[in-house]
């Protein structure tokens, strides 16, 4: 065997023992700074759309597009797209020449 394919072979052997060592390491500086090796959550942060006032002013005006919703919320309207997505309400509206071919 070649010497080359021997430091290949150790550098492979070795690679799952570099990632414990640089785990255990982590952990030892995550014990020594908090105390503790639970898991750390994060605060969920505050949302710009008060759902409830998003959900009154789609009842208000249903033919509201999301352009007009984001300039109202002062966001972009992804934010918008999903808000309205998590209170389950979608801007779809049934254009005049649908309505014809389905009735």
């Amino acid at each position: 065997m070649s010497t080359w394919a021997k430091d290949t072979q150790r550098k492979n052997c070795l690679k799952p023992l570099e990632y414990i060592h640089l785990k255990i390491t982590a952990w030892r500086k995550l014990l020594k700074e908090i105390g503790s090796l639970d898991p750390q959550y994060r605060e969920s942060r505050s949302r710009k759309i008060n759902l409830k006032k998003l959900e009154e002013a789609v009842e208000r005006r249903p033919d509201v597009t999301l352009s007009e919703l984001s300039k109202i919320f002062d966001c972009s309207k992804a934010a918008v797209f999903y808000a309205l997505k998590k209170i389950g309400s979608t801007l779809k509206k049934r254009h005049f020449h649908t309505l014809k071919e389905t009735t």
